[in-house]
């Protein structure tokens, strides 16, 4: 049996072996889910995507847009808690990128949300120590007075250790004394270890100090 095509044709037809990406089905999937009125499970999708771009494609940027649309989503199912979960991943990588004034609406979102919480409000104490911190960054004027309005707001907050660090870091950084700043945080990481991030963001503090090292050593 002859073949139609005589010796010199090619195919003209093509087969895509390409899958698309996961964000791109994930967000067909989400689309739907929202169509239906699914929005926890929309939510999680959205979560399931940032954590892609998170991990396996590093694009911080996309990671935080997907965390934010997954906090609006459970927000309107009043799930509260989820909500807050995703915010705090929007603020610690908006501070990482240096969008400080987003961490810091962020931190003090989710702060005052769980202060009134008898189950969440001992972790309130953190989220204004980690707003505090990014005040810190950009001026230390504007730490000193958000202390204050922290303090007004969660007294606890005023006879924690992390307030009582913060103070400590304020009259160093009025001294532009490395060694006290230096001496401050050890005490503090001696008995409560701090994370990649707080390291990170006390770091770019005393980098403001006069003769500075560039370390916490």
């Amino acid at each position: 049996m002859r073949s139609a095509r005589g010796p010199g044709s090619t195919c003209s037809c093509r087969i895509n072996w390409t899958q698309p990406p996961a964000s791109s089905t994930q967000g067909t999937l989400t689309r739907r889910l929202i169509l239906r009125g699914r929005f926890t499970i929309a939510a999680k999708h959205h979560i399931t995507i940032a954590e892609v771009y998170e991990s396996e494609l590093v694009d911080i940027e996309k990671a935080i847009a997907h965390y934010e649309q997954a906090a609006d989503y459970y927000k309107g199912e009043e799930s509260n808690s989820s909500a807050n979960k995703c915010l705090l991943k929007v603020g610690h990588y908006s501070a990482q990128l240096e969008q400080y004034p987003k961490a810091i609406e962020i931190y003090e979102q989710v702060a005052t949300n769980t202060m009134d919480n008898p189950l969440l409000k001992y972790n309130a104490k953190e989220y204004f120590f980690k707003a505090s911190l990014c005040h810190f960054i950009v001026d230390e004027l504007n730490a000193k007075l958000a202390i204050e309005k922290y303090e007004e707001m969660f007294p606890a907050f005023a006879d924690s250790r992390e307030c009582k660090l913060l103070k400590k870091l304020l009259d160093a950084h009025e001294e532009q004394n490395c060694e006290a700043f230096t001496e401050a945080v050890k005490e503090f990481d001696s008995i409560s270890r701090l994370d990649q991030w707080l390291t990170t963001m006390l770091l770019r503090i005393k980098k403001t100090i006069q003769g500075d090292a560039g370390d916490l050593k």
